[in-house]
């Protein structure tokens, strides 16, 4: 017995075959040489890192204000989202009984993150709403303006889900197209985002807007402007850029492009219509792509797939692509055919 032991025992140290666990043999891979830790150059990239910033700036601001934090601008909107959706997007079954005292809590907490956040953009750069004011007591008060538009946005919100409930055979009810569908998150935050846009808030929006875009796959410019009752089926791949005007009960698919017509001349275009107008009732199809800030689709207009415009168009007419033809014919009277490309 002491024999096999030790046999063991030397195979375990040589690495060799097998070694003994629980009274079996298993099959063992050869130990690994023990290595020294060779030490990493920090100091030689460290100095490349700081002539890095020092050349190409992108780095928040040192010794002065920081920039609003992206992570707690995130919380803040999910935060709003429970708010304007109470129980949607929460962990936890809230109570009818605890519904006043939790949103109570919830908004206190919000108001203080976002007022936060809000002096930091303030102090950065230059609101038109808060320019003669103390940056901290502009942040609150455009806080509390925004929060006291939360009732008037749900109004509108509620639109938007009967507009998609309406025109969504496949939804099965209302609550499923709030907790389900990309597009109400897409559009709650646009529209929570476009609140603080309009009263000139700096940053804030566009990281609301970018972050929802992230998750819906839905990229909204917080400056479009868009009526109610306003729904886009799928949701992925739409793009309304900044200067957009969307009316009343338009209903858009996935894949839509509202854009400009050209961004050569880069910044000289701040401030100008650069995207298109959509007059009330107006239906585009998926992967259409209308252009230029002097193009208005007329009311009651719908617009095939795959429409590529760059014109205005008059109220209630029909957009399509007239000159692509799809053929179709039996697979027999294919095969049957010479074929002259492959796949």
């Amino acid at each position: 017995m002491r024999r096999k032991a030790a046999k063991h025992t030397n195979e375990r140290a040589s690495g060799k075959g097998y070694f003994l666990r629980r009274d079996r043999f298993s099959p063992r891979t050869p130990p690994c040489p023990i290595l020294f830790r060779v030490p990493f150059p920090i100091t030689e990239i460290t100095d490349a890192l700081l002539g890095s910033y020092s050349r190409h700036g992108g780095i928040n601001h040192l010794d002065g204000a920081n920039l609003p934090s992206k992570g707690a601008v995130v919380e803040i909107s999910g935060a709003l989202l429970r708010l304007v959706f109470p129980g949607f997007f929460d962990g936890q079954v809230i109570h009818s009984s605890e519904l006043k005292a939790e949103t109570a809590l919830l908004l206190d907490t919000v108001a203080g993150n976002l007022e936060d956040e809000m002096y930091k953009a303030l102090r950065c750069f230059e609101c038109p709403e808060a320019s003669k004011r103390d940056p901290r007591r502009a942040a609150h008060d455009l806080t509390v303006e925004f929060l006291r538009e939360l009732p008037a946005i749900r109004e509108i919100l509620a639109t938007d889900v009967e507009a998609a409930f309406n025109g969504d055979p496949a939804a099965a009810n209302r609550e499923e197209i709030i907790v389900a569908y990309p597009f109400v998150e897409a559009i709650t935050i646009h529209r929570m985002a476009h609140d603080l846009h309009r009263r000139g808030v700096p940053f804030l929006p566009r990281i609301m807007a970018e972050w929802s875009h992230s998750r819906t796959g839905m990229d909204i410019h917080p400056g479009a402007r868009i009526g109610s009752h306003f729904f886009v089926d799928h949701c992925t791949g739409t793009v309304i850029g900044e200067t957009t005007v969307i009316g009343n009960r338009v209903k858009l698919y996935q894949g839509v492009g509202l854009v400009a017509r050209s961004l050569a001349a880069g910044q000289a275009l701040r401030g100008l219509k650069r995207h298109p107008t959509l007059e009330d009732r107006v239906t585009i199809y998926a992967n259409a792509t209308i252009v230029g800030g002097d193009t208005v689709i007329g009311a009651g207009t719908t617009v095939g797939a795959n429409v590529f415009l760059m014109h205005s168009v008059p109220a209630d007419s029909l957009v399509l692509m007239d000159d692509l033809r799809v053929s179709v014919t039996t697979k027999r009277d294919r095969a049957a055919a010479a074929i002259d490309w492959q796949i």
